[in-house]
């Protein structure tokens, strides 16, 4: 299997600005693959053949539903030796399985766990949700570190590039690795769909694991969260948003650094060598609900309010605005559940809670009522069975779906996720949007499928929260006549607000953005690898390629910050894109920040002729992975 974006080459000159911007991270020796072996680093889980220990997932009781066997509780009152070994086991289980059916879910009581003496350690793998079950960040405290290392595919070869489907939220890190020699710090070298959210951490925290490495990492996305202790190391993050998050400060940046409504954050510096873009406020946001315990140890869902133009974390200065939802509100659905009885339950005004699993759907989900809550534990997965949707949500206000996985299926589908049914027009609305957070969509990969769209808003007033819409490069089911998907994203509401958009390999143009007065704050492309000849590949008869970004010619208003188009055609084939992003020539449309890479001079070819509209330079073999950057347009 080819390991993803292993084609990328992120800049060898990060070792000088590693060397500043480490810090106290680093305890001995330059951070490099000799220095630091393999056999010295403690990614190294002891493997487990066994069963993972059930017994500390608490008994369900009438204020705490069962939510399946892959939903582990803990209390600060077990074994700290026995949360170890359920954890350690989980991660042994989960670091290699990127295209598994495994799913877990984490979940920490209130309380403290570890000491200073006794930290508590480990790794988050694959389709695995770390969350405290406080109603504050505060409430849950881990002495010790939760971290996501490199992947060493062979001597010499650890990266971060594969590093998906993973996430942390709601709880405290008092930072504490002792005896780890390199690893004095909190490690989070992910890429896309690895959110870290409404986390607190107190000390040295680094996004790359320079243990074994320098190694590559191609994105993520960090909101609503406080990280103490000094810069955060961004290292060979290739881009990277921050969104409504205190930091120290940020070391460096590569191509494509976003920041917005981050105290701490830098200025912008675009273009120069750290490529920052950073906007003062967020101008609409709304954060994600989540699970917590009330004083009784009973289960609740908070779901925060909209809030505009804020800065640093929701929970910051002092109680969060939102709704509590008690747990009887929400149906709680298994893999097992038919989807005739999931829709009946929504139907009669319940809410709804995925528990983890991969649920094969013989009809779409359908969400009907305002308001309607979907939370997805433990990266619930999605697979429409009969070319239908997986999902449909009706055009009414304030629904919020988090924490999906959706896969294309074996029968093609017109759209894989609908939201909203008048296009352009009603849905949601500026004082009740509707949410869409850590929703992730794939076509292929995993298994065989192929859709037309993968995500079609028609709503208005939509927020999208960290969304990576994927037309596989490498898995199952892959090839340009096999995984076929024309679009990734469609916008067609008006007033949609999205913030980390990553939107990759689709075979047409990958964001059709036709709604009046959307604002997109980063943006992640790469445009397809496999396209067979030019002639295949074609907007009409005399365009080459596909935009990756296009707004309509309609549009009269639209805002985009910190937006990136790459490509790496690897089939030998001199394949071209006229242009990274089509926009129409209005003032009200304003484009900041853009920038073109071509990737792999060794084995690309071809490339993107401009940045927007005929705008800007080049990106080819004559400069590989080096940023064409348009500051403004018009």
């Amino acid at each position: 299997m080819r390991p993803f974006h292993l084609r990328y080459r992120a800049a060898v000159a990060l070792a000088g600005t590693l060397a500043l911007g480490l810090g106290g991270l680093i305890t001995a020796g330059p951070a490099s693959a000799a220095a630091h072996p393999q056999t010295a680093s403690p990614a190294a889980i002891p493997a487990r053949t066994g069963p993972i220990p059930s017994a500390l997932s608490l008994p369900a009781t009438p204020g705490r539903p069962s939510l399946g066997p892959n939903v582990y509780v803990f209390s600060p009152s077990m074994p700290l030796s026995q949360i170890q070994d359920t954890v350690n086991s989980i991660a042994s289980q989960q670091v290699s399985n990127q295209f598994g059916t495994q799913r877990y879910a984490l979940l920490f009581e209130p309380g403290t766990y570890g000491t200073a003496a006794d930290p508590l350690n480990f790794q988050v793998g694959y389709y695995t949700q770390v969350a405290g079950l406080g109603a504050t960040p505060g409430d849950v405290v881990i002495n010790g570190s939760v971290d996501v290392y490199n992947q060493c595919l062979g001597a010499g070869n650890c990266i971060a590039l594969d590093n998906f489907w993973r996430s942390l939220s709601n709880l405290t890190i008092n930072v504490n690795t002792p005896g780890f020699g390199c690893y004095n710090g909190e490690f989070w070298a992910v890429s896309q769909a690895a959110p870290m959210r409404r986390v607190q951490v107190n000390g040295p925290m680094t996004l790359m694991d320079y243990c074994t490495g320098p190694s590559f990492a191609s994105g993520g996305f960090i909101a609503d969260s406080d990280i103490t202790g000094g810069s955060i190391v961004s290292g060979s993050q290739q881009q990277f948003l921050v969104r409504n998050t205190d930091i120290d400060g940020w070391s460096n940046g590569v191509w494509n650094q976003v920041f917005a409504g981050d105290p701490g954050a830098p200025a912008t510096a675009f273009p120069s060598a750290n490529q920052y873009t950073t906007l003062a406020s967020s101008p609409v946001t709304e954060e994600e609900p989540f699970l917590y315990q009330d004083d009784a140890g009973g289960f609740n869902v908070f779901v925060p309010a909209v809030q505009h133009d804020s800065v640093g974390p929701a929970w910051g200065s002092g109680p969060e605005a939102g709704t509590s939802l008690p747990i009887s509100r929400f149906f709680v659905a298994t893999p097992a559940t038919p989807v005739a009885v999931i829709d009946v339950a929504l139907a009669l005004g319940k809410d709804l809670i995925l528990t983890p699993g991969v649920y094969d759907l013989a009809a779409p989900i359908l969400v009907t009522r305002p308001d309607t809550v979907v939370l997805g534990l433990g990266f619930a997965t999605l697979v429409p069975q009969h070319g239908n949707a997986a999902m449909i949500v009706s055009s009414v206000p304030g629904t919020k779906l988090s924490g999906l996985i959706i896969d294309a299926g074996p029968v093609s589908s017109k759209v894989l996720l609908q939201v909203g049914l008048l296009p352009g027009g009603l849905g949601s609305s500026a004082s009740d949007p509707t949410v869409l957070q850590d929703v992730f969509i794939r076509i292929g990969g995993a298994e065989a499928g192929s859709a037309t769209d993968a995500l079609v808003v028609d709503s208005s007033h939509t927020i999208l929260d960290d969304i990576w819409s994927w037309r596989a490069d490498h898995g199952s089911g892959v090839g340009w006549t096999s995984n076929v998907a024309d679009h990734g994203l469609i916008v067609n509401g008006n007033d949609v607000t999205a913030y980390g958009l990553f939107v990759e390999h689709y075979e047409k143009t990958e964001v059709l953005w036709r709604g009046q007065g959307g604002t997109d704050i980063f943006f992640q492309n790469e445009m397809p690898y496999d396209p067979p000849s030019q002639a295949a590949w074609m907007q009409n008869a005399t365009t080459d390629g596909y935009p990756a970004f296009e707004v309509a010619q309609n549009v009269t208003s639209f805002s985009g910050y910190g937006m990136g188009s790459y490509s790496f055609f690897d089939l030998g084939i001199p394949i071209f894109a006229a242009e990274a992003f089509q926009v129409p020539d209005t003032a009200g449309v304003q484009m900041h920040d853009l920038l073109t890479i071509f990737l792999n001079a060794t084995t690309g070819s071809g490339g993107i002729n401009s940045v927007i509209n005929g705008t800007g330079g080049s990106s080819t073999a004559a400069n590989p992975d080096t940023p064409v950057d348009v500051v403004s347009y018009p």
